[in-house]
């Protein structure tokens, strides 16, 4: 496996910047996950590392040798896509296979069977060789895609939200197949998503990508836990971080902060009415979720309880100020 580095890349397209000056480093055998909303700049970020497209500034590295005009094929790198791409008139065999069948990487038939069947049969398919791709369920075809990656044994994986498109049942059992996948093979993988939980479950890093530029790069807990931003302290984190009125806590903030957040899990709370009442809007017991109102304010609140609250019951809430994280105007975090 090898190293992925790029470096100060910018990419335009017309009027559109959609990678902007961006560093990113991803280590050998590394599953780095680049996350970001719709046009955040992550699919332009694996076309440059592919060679599909060629930065208009900036270098890509890979091993520390520049491969920023090598065109695709010789980079060595196989990209997943967020739909199965097989060829249905095909079997499962010939799909995983095909790669091994092109004039660059052609390998004898005793050494192509031995690897499909390998493949096959890390990622549950050792049955359905002999199917044709059509034959297949949604799940069945993106372990197909995944498979037909896998059997190339290329320097880098790129993957472009290759879950997105399955049913939530699908995505978790997947999920867990491929981190065992990248932790069994030692694999460097560039994985592109817009769920944080497929973000923080797969990653050893991820980088937060906002309006095609790095806003954070760090493991996931040290990203949920320090976020440098407002942006990326709420890109992680489900329930949503709470964002606080400063005028609640008039007098014991720094005077610099312009905004007061708090994860949903530091929240408390207590059952019944006093000064600093909420109203509850909804409860979830299997969620252990209370979202309560004040002044047009909602909070976040997540408890494991013991009883259901019902809409317009009240509820006494306190924000400990060293669970809480403050923000100037430009959202940057400031140390308290």
């Amino acid at each position: 496996m090898s190293s992925l580095t790029l470096q100060s890349a910018t990419k335009r397209f017309g009027a559109v910047t959609a990678v902007s000056d961006l560093d990113l480093e991803v280590r050998d055998g590394e599953f780095f996950v680049l996350l970001g909303p719709s046009g955040a700049g992550k699919t332009t970020t694996l076309r440059l590392a592919a060679g599909l497209e060629t930065p208009d500034e900036g270098r890509v590295l890979m091993d520390g040798q520049d491969v920023t005009h090598l065109p695709p094929a010789p980079r060595d790198v196989a990209f997943v896509f967020q739909q199965y791409s097989l060829y249905p008139h095909l079997t499962v065999f010939d799909n995983i296979a095909f790669p091994l069948r092109s004039a660059m990487r052609r390998v004898e038939p005793a050494e192509l069977r031995r690897r499909v069947e390998r493949v096959a049969e890390t990622l549950h398919l050792e049955g359905k060789l002999q199917r044709k791709a059509t034959a297949l369920s949604g799940g069945e075809m993106q372990r197909v895609a995944i498979g037909r990656a896998l059997v190339r044994e290329p320097r880098v994986f790129l993957m472009d939200e290759p879950l997105s498109s399955l049913d939530a049942k699908l995505r978790e059992e997947l999920r867990a197949e491929l981190k065992a996948l990248q932790r069994r093979t030692g694999a460097t993988v560039l994985y592109v998503t817009h769920d944080q939980v497929e973000a923080t479950t797969l990653a050893d890093r991820i980088a937060i990508l906002e309006e095609g530029r790095v806003r954070q790069v760090g493991a996931p807990r040290e990203i949920y836990d320090k976020p440098g931003s407002l942006h990326v302290a709420q890109r992680l984190g489900s329930p949503a971080f709470n964002v606080l009125p400063v005028a609640w806590f008039e007098g014991s903030v720094d005077p610099r902060t312009a905004h007061v957040g708090i994860r949903p899990e530091d929240v408390e709370f207590a059952p019944g009415d006093g000064p600093s009442h909420f109203d509850v809007v909804e409860c979830s017991l299997v969620k252990h979720l209370i979202v309560a109102e004040r002044g047009g304010v909602e909070v976040r609140i997540r408890r494991v309880m013991d009883r259901a609250f019902a809409p317009g019951d009240r509820v006494r809430i306190s924000f400990p100020l060293k669970n809480c994280l403050h923000f100037d105007a430009e959202g940057r975090r400031l140390d308290t």
